[in-house]
């Protein structure tokens, strides 16, 4: 056991933690002011808002689920990672807060709060409700939350752990939950997309929608993982830790997900071209015409085809440097990927009727201001605790793992 090493945070993050605050604080005064002061503006406010929101939020409730996946799988990378993993986990809370918006700003947002005459949304009726939409909001942050919860629960008792026999029990347990878990992890974020996203609108329905979350949200995580840990392992104490062969390891996951991503996307376009149902064909009518069709083709290649190219380089994966820079280049194309979805979606204001390519201002600033309140809440829970769980039984032949040649 390695508890007597020090593995506390580089104090450079507390720089980060205070510009983070900054940026994202003044960006969010600024989409406030203007949803307040301009009503005209209020529902492109929360659209844009909507978007930061399930960028960054979907980082914190990917995280949930590879930690899940790692105490399944096990493997030296999900030791190296794990601390990193449980901060994003734990910013469960600032998430919350910053879904406040959406739910408060529900009327403003979903066109389908105006639509009592339609009758497909008569037919969906009690589910899309405010009062059940919001309800069940609260639900998924409870169940994230527990989920959350007992991994980090489990975990920080490892560390405080005297025998191997204590360390070892709390490990079988995070594995023993982490089984049947998952399952309801899945179907919890199929909720949530659905809530959040699919319902924008609201005569559209997908049985890949949760899949294609779990799998975004899964490569958002790893990339954001990957972008830290390189960041980490050029500083005390990680640059004891972190080898090649972690970032080998962490790299392959990035390239299976990518693929998965675009399997589960695929499958989608193809269902539906194969069924040919109005209601259904009716949301990729905008998606593949003028700027939104372009946007389409650039996902495909940059999200997709590109990635998976540079990912097949067995140097690349094991650069902690141009792997990091391949997950940053991954994370815009995953911000993308989530205005390609929300964007052309019908507005209050369209009367159901699809939007043509709008690009505004608030779509870049209200990214910022999410991302900057959750990144100073994220730095703050990975400087609580040390950077690897010290008492972990597999630790020290992790570190031997990420060594080798």
């Amino acid at each position: 056991m390695l508890r007597n090493t020090n593995f506390e945070a580089p104090a450079e993050i507390n720089r980060w933690r205070t510009l983070s605050l900054g940026i994202g604080g003044i960006a969010s005064i600024i989409i406030l002011v203007i949803a307040l002061i301009f009503p005209e503006q209020r529902e492109q406010a929360l659209r844009s808002w909507l978007l930061g929101f399930i960028f960054w939020g979907g980082i914190g409730f990917g995280s949930i689920g590879i930690l899940l996946l790692q105490y399944l799988t096990g493997g030296a990378w999900g030791v190296v990672t794990r601390r990193i993993l449980e901060a994003s986990s734990r910013t469960l809370p600032v998430i919350f807060v910053l879904f406040l918006p959406i739910m408060l700003g529900i009327t403003y947002l979903y066109a389908w709060t105006h639509m009592q005459d339609d009758r497909i949304i008569q037919f969906r009726e009690p589910y899309l409700t405010v009062e059940w939409f919001i309800f069940r909001a609260v639900l998924y942050f409870v169940l994230f939350g527990s989920m959350a919860y007992f991994l980090n629960k489990w975990s920080l008792a490892q560390d405080k752990a005297t025998t191997y026999e204590d360390a070892a029990k709390y490990l079988a347990d995070a594995g023993k939950f982490s089984g049947p878990t998952i399952i309801f992890f899945v179907l919890t974020v199929t909720f949530a997309a659905v809530d959040w996203v699919m319902t924008l609108d609201p005569h559209f329905y997908s049985t890949m929608w949760g899949f294609l979350f779990v799998a975004g949200w899964a490569l958002s995580t790893f990339s954001f993982t990957v972008v830290i840990l390189a960041w980490l392992s050029d500083h005390e104490p990680m640059n004891r830790v972190v080898g090649k062969r972690h970032f080998h390891d962490l790299g392959k996951l990035m390239l299976a997900f990518t693929m998965v991503w675009a399997y589960f996307n695929f499958s989608q376009y193809l269902i539906i071209w194969s069924g040919n149902i109005p209601e259904e064909t009716k949301w990729y009518i905008p998606r593949v015409q003028g700027t939104w069709g372009a946007i389409g083709v650039i996902l495909i290649i940059f999200h997709f085809a590109f990635p998976f190219l540079v990912l097949l380089s067995r140097d690349i994966k094991r650069n902690a440097k141009w792997l990091s820079l391949l997950a940053a280049f991954i994370l815009v194309m995953r911000l993308i990927d989530m205005y390609y979805l929300i964007g052309p979606s019908p507005t209050i204001e369209s009367h159901g009727h699809e939007v043509p390519f709008h690009l505004s201002w608030m779509d870049f600033v209200a990214p910022i201001a999410v991302g900057g309140i959750w990144l100073w809440w994220f730095f703050g829970e990975l400087m609580k605790y040390p950077l690897v769980p010290i008492n972990d039984p597999y630790l020290e032949n992790a570190i031997a793992h990420g060594k080798e040649h």
